[in-house]
């Protein structure tokens, strides 16, 4: 099985910015750790797609992992804005920071001490040792169990299936070219063995792959059925003076979108969406049209937006008013750009 897979991703491997390719590396080409981490990070719960233009905008910014560790916090995280999940930018950035100051710009060549550094998990660990330094490390993302569950028709649904699935991975990880081998299953599931209609006639596997034999292939994996999420309520308010500056915070280091460039608002409350607080400052506010819906991993969120024309000499008891050449949407996160795509079209300066 292992040779047909391998031999499938000779021919057949994507393309990806931050990847050396199958060819490079049987000529001798190394991956570069740092490009194999910031990849795994940045691709956590998040498309390929989405990730080509943060990772070449960080690279172009930030070549290595010395440049990263000393830039500034907010400058990486205006850079992650959009990405979502911003545990990760400030993950990043702390394990920049370690591999500089506690391995000299080397990062560990083992997922055992990889797991050592900050906000690197078994995953990404796993993925690192193997495609980065060519260690027998079993990676398994949601593409590999999907093959994994297919393959040896595992019923059991996830995510109880999950130990088993990583045991038949590990069972098939070769000591011989690991780390493409770990990107060829993931190859094979995005691109083959999909989740719906999966291309079964191309796949090298297809014989051994006893869900076809079965024709249950789509029905795997199976699934407990998730819960609806619970609903937050909030609001923020956006302020601009005549001078086009906006009324701007920087949000707690901790918690949901820690450390971001965001609106002064309220706490986001479980309840029933009466949300009550003090505007940060003094001005006629009203509501703006519409309502911002946003969905983060455990909660639905709903967002009133209320907008106001500030005075010149306005002293606001949150945050800080920001001149419109030292601020652009781009730099805040997904759910406080809807907020201020709410609100651009009614506040042009006067």
């Amino acid at each position: 099985m292992g040779a047909d897979l391998l031999a499938w991703y000779d021919a057949h491997a994507r393309l990806m910015p931050w990847r050396v390719g199958p060819a490079d590396r049987a000529a001798g080409v190394r991956p570069d750790p740092y490009r194999v981490w910031l990849s795994e990070v940045m691709l956590q719960q998040t498309t390929v797609a989405a990730v080509r233009e943060y990772f070449r905008r960080f690279t172009d910014r930030w070549p290595d992992v010395q440049s990263l560790a000393g830039a500034e916090d907010a400058q990486v995280m205006a850079e992650w804005a959009g990405l979502g999940y911003y545990a990760r930018a400030r993950n990043l950035l702390a394990c920049a920071r370690a591999v500089v100051t506690l391995h000299d710009g080397q990062f560990p060549q083992t997922s055992t001490a990889l797991r050592t550094m900050p906000g690197i998990g078994p995953y990404t660990a796993a993925a690192i040792a193997a495609i980065a330094f060519d260690e027998p490390a079993t990676v398994v993302d949601g593409n590999v169990e999907r093959v994994m569950a297919r393959i040896y028709a595992v019923q059991t649904p996830l995510p109880a299936a999950k130990p088993d699935l990583t045991r038949l991975a590990a069972a098939l990880t070769p000591s011989l070219r690991p780390g493409d081998h770990a990107q060829a299953v993931m190859d094979l599931g995005a691109t083959i063995c999909t989740p719906r209609k999966p291309a079964c006639a191309l796949c090298p596997w297809s014989g051994d792959c006893i869900a076809r034999k079965q024709g249950i292939q789509n029905d795997l994996p199976r699934k407990v059925a998730k819960p609806a999420k619970p609903i937050r309520h909030g609001r923020v308010w956006i302020a601009r003076r005549d001078d086009g500056a906006w009324l701007l915070e920087r949000r707690p280091a901790k918690g949901l979108l820690g450390g971001m460039l965001g609106w002064p608002g309220t706490e986001w409350d479980r309840r029933d969406g009466k949300v009550t607080a003090e505007p940060p400052l003094s001005a006629d506010w009203r509501p703006a049209t519409g309502t911002v819906r946003h969905t983060f991993t455990h909660f639905d969120l709903y967002l009133d937006v209320e907008i106001a024309h500030a005075d010149p000499d306005a002293r606001p008891l949150r945050g800080q008013f920001v001149a419109p050449q030292d601020f652009g949407p781009g730099d805040l996160p997904t759910v406080m750009r809807k907020a201020f795509d709410l609100a651009i079209g009614a506040l042009s300066p006067r």
